[in-house]
């Protein structure tokens, strides 16, 4: 999937992942990874959630990472922040208080300025991606993230013959076989979603499961 999809989604705002309200598990099980005040957390492909806002309330340094400059420059002027704009390599940097936004491809990374994260918040980022780039998502997360790192991750799961993505698939297997040799997965909750979600509906799927997990680094 080309970067240019996702800049013609916000360009056009065809944002239907983009939710009005902070994310109803992250409120619920945010509280067991018990991170310390001013702990790093990264977010990837963070649009303009309502979530970076919740994650700063709790005292934690927050770092978004976001293709689209629409999405970034969006997030920024709807929550009244002016932030200060720097450069990081090929990255332009937005930061306000205790959010900052790396605008750029999540995959041009440097290991070194993920060495402090304590946490990732991932709601929206591997469902997104295409089964080749999901697997060189979850390669990245295993090299770069240190022992120790937690991971609050949400996932989709339904018929994907029956709906293309994105959102994608992504069924509890995968995320086994993605991860699970390099973290402890636990699931925190599962639950159909299939009645919320009347454009799944349309298309004939008839089982929509949202999974909640909490992974720690090995």
């Amino acid at each position: 999937m080309e970067p240019k999809f996702w800049q013609e989604r916000w360009a056009r705002n065809q944002i239907g992942f983009h939710l009005p309200e902070v994310n109803s598990y992250l409120q619920r099980h945010w509280p067991r990874l018990a991170l310390a005040e001013g702990a790093k957390v990264l977010v990837p492909l963070c649009g303009k959630s309502l979530d970076l806002m919740w994650l700063a309330s709790q005292g934690l340094r927050v770092m978004g990472v976001e293709l689209s400059e629409h999405a970034v420059e969006a997030f920024f002027s709807e929550q009244n922040l002016t932030p200060r704009i720097t450069r990081q390599g090929v990255f332009k940097v937005y930061q306000a208080g205790l959010i900052e936004i790396w605008c750029g491809d999540f995959f041009a990374l440097e290991a070194e300025v993920l060495v402090d994260c304590s946490a990732l918040y991932d709601r929206a980022a591997l469902i997104a991606l295409p089964p080749l780039m999901r697997a060189q998502y979850a390669e990245r997360l295993n090299s770069v993230l240190r022992p120790g790192c937690q991971v609050l991750l949400i996932t989709l799961d339904y018929e994907q013959a029956l709906k293309a993505g994105p959102p994608f698939a992504v069924a509890d297997e995968e995320v086994k076989v993605l991860l699970g040799a390099h973290w402890a997965l636990e699931v925190l909750q599962e639950q159909d979603i299939l009645g919320e979600s009347w454009k799944f509906v349309q298309d004939g799927v008839t089982r929509l499961e949202e999974r909640v997990y909490l992974l720690i680094k090995h």
